[in-house]
């Protein structure tokens, strides 16, 4: 059978873009890989989670191919629509982003992990959906690095101070599990430019958790530019795009 040249070139596009992204994420398995002997650390120890914003469910498609079992959106908009799309391959979905009370429904329905819960209202919201929908969704805390005790941070979570309470009201929520913490190295603050501090920070929030919660043991840090510095400090998940995916087309 003949093959048409649209084929033929889809194909290629495809043949193309799935070399692209195997080199990508031997790249940052050989990063992280290094970080994990540096700071001696077993590979098995480091969860990549890719975070496939703005790129099309055909990458994600591509991405399974070559392994990846974890992959993250921040925006439900894009999300529901990509997971629906790819609700036939063995993924675990996590969201990333500031998540709004009525976008909670929708996210509850693909996502197994949240790993920005910074308030009383969202864990409220999150379990009345989760409970709804017959899920048991795993929960983060973010923690803002750069917030003042009380307060929230530019990039979302609460302070430090904070913590526990919202950890407390997740543990205890119907359909919710707590499962750890996650931060952004911040911009602003003490931890400013200084994500191993940050990281080194956040791990040190962790084993205080930990001590009233022992199974909430995920930490969710470093992105693409400093996945290095979290696995060092501890980091259970990194979170990367740019690295596996390249530069998203909006930021050229």
């Amino acid at each position: 059978m003949n093959v048409s040249a649209g084929e033929d070139s889809d194909g290629s596009a495809d043949e193309g873009r799935g070399a692209e992204l195997a080199a990508n994420l031997a790249r940052v398995e050989r990063r992280i890989a290094d970080a994990c002997r540096a700071a001696g650390r077993d590979r098995e120890e480091v969860t990549l989670v890719v975070v496939t914003k703005t790129y099309p469910a055909g990458d994600v498609r591509l991405l399974a191919g070559l392994g990846v079992r974890e992959v993250a959106e921040n925006r439900d908009q894009e999300a529901a629509p990509k997971a629906a799309a790819t609700a036939d391959l063995p993924l675990s979905w996590h969201f990333v982003g500031q998540l709004q009370t009525n976008k909670v429904r929708s996210v509850v329905r693909y996502a197994d992990h949240v790993h920005s819960v910074d308030r009383l209202r969202l864990v409220t919201a999150l379990s009345s959906a989760a409970t709804a929908a017959q899920r048991q969704v795993g929960c983060l805390v973010q923690v803002a690095l750069d917030a003042a005790a009380g307060d929230r941070g530019e990039r979302g979570g609460v302070a430090p101070d904070a913590v526990p309470a919202l950890a407390d009201a997740l543990a205890a929520a119907p359909g919710l599990r707590l499962d750890g913490l996650m931060t952004v190295a911040p911009l602003a603050g003490a931890f400013a430019g200084q994500p191993r501090a940050a990281f080194d920070r956040l791990m040190e929030i962790s084993s205080r958790l930990r001590e009233r919660h022992p199974a909430a043991t995920m930490v969710s840090a470093g992105m693409s530019q400093d996945l290095d510095d979290a696995v060092t400090a501890g980091a259970t998940h990194v979170r990367v795009g740019t690295a596996v995916l390249g530069v998203r087309p909006g930021l050229r």
